[in-house]
């Protein structure tokens, strides 16, 4: 083959990850030239309405896996957050990139951090996994929904509509933004958890074309793979949807791997939360291990009451 379609979304940060993988394949395969399909997703069209009500966040991947089951890409690249944890009939999902820092990053244009924030203040997240650990530590912030690009939400920060938001590190990195917003402070792994697959990339082909195949396998790292695997098998068993406040992610460090989890209300209460430590060679079942044990201790019958309440009219939607 000398010529392959990578499927992407329009974003600016999709656009860099898709530009990033297009780089890398051809530095490793110069006799192939890499081309977009950029494609408008319901995701981004469609603002003013919770993505669970939309089709949840399948509707960042639906449409780059439809042109690549009518034949008009090879692959595709996904933040892997936004990837659902079943996959369409004649797709795989290949690989996985070395992801980058997972954390979330408080940024204000007022206050040094989140401890800073007054009584009261305003703190901006379309994500019910952020406003949940957000007012698990301070019940008296007044969290207030968010959409919109990465670029649209600083500009609501900087207008003054929000004392301060919280965003994911890795996107603002990538964008060279950070260096826009006076005040940032990143957020530990224990402060606040990510979602399933934050900070790394999903490749996702059409199943049957060996060399395809074999480009995609050469994006992978292992140690990410291991890490995000435990994440969706865990998401996968407990069944959580876009609607349900779970946080999630396993880290390797050394032998080890941490696997810290949390669900409960969007409102902070009825939280249960977990960590645990394992070698290595013994987590290969972790994510539903602990999938598990949450659905023995009520997180099924948790996560349903949760999501009853998720999209009343003052709950942000969750992204």
């Amino acid at each position: 083959m000398d010529k392959l379609v990578i499927a992407t979304r329009v974003s600016d940060l999709a656009l860099w990850q898709a530009y990033h993988i297009k780089d890398r394949i051809e530095t490793s395969y110069p006799e192939i030239t890499v081309e977009l399909n950029k494609i408008v997703s319901n995701g981004d069209k469609i603002l003013d309405k919770p993505l669970a009500l939309i089709g949840g966040k399948g509707h960042f991947t639906k449409e780059l896996e439809d042109e690549m089951l009518a034949g008009n890409a090879d692959i595709a690249v996904h933040s892997l957050k936004d990837v659902p944890t079943y996959i369409p009939e004649g797709l795989e999902l290949v690989a996985v990139t070395q992801r980058q820092d997972q954390s979330d990053v408080f940024l204000s244009h007022k206050y040094n951090s989140l401890e800073d924030l007054p009584q009261g203040a305003v703190v901006g997240t379309t994500s019910l996994r952020r406003r949940m650990q957000l007012l698990q530590k301070r019940p008296d912030l007044k969290v207030k929904d968010l959409r919109g690009n990465v670029n649209t939400r600083l500009r609501k920060l900087g207008e003054g509509q929000y004392d301060a938001i919280i965003l994911a590190w890795v996107g603002l990195h990538r964008l060279d933004l950070l260096k826009d917003v006076p005040y940032t402070d990143k957020l530990s792994l224990d402060m606040m958890i990510p979602p399933m697959g934050q900070a790394a990339l999903g490749i996702e082909i059409v199943q049957g074309n060996d060399k395809i195949k074999e480009i995609a396998e050469s994006l992978k790292d292992l140690d990410t793979f291991i890490c995000t695997q435990i994440e969706r098998d865990f998401i996968s068993k407990i069944g959580a949807g876009c609607s349900a406040p779970v946080a999630c992610n396993a880290v390797k460090n050394g032998d080890e791997i941490t696997f810290r989890v949390m669900l409960g209300f969007p409102d902070g209460t009825n939280v249960m939360q977990e960590k645990i430590v394992k070698n290595v060679n013994d987590s290969k079942n972790l994510g539903l291990e602990l999938a598990d044990k949450m659905i023995a201790n009520g997180a099924l019958e948790l996560l349903k009451n949760a999501e009853k309440i998720a999209f009343k009219d003052e709950m942000p939607q969750r992204l």
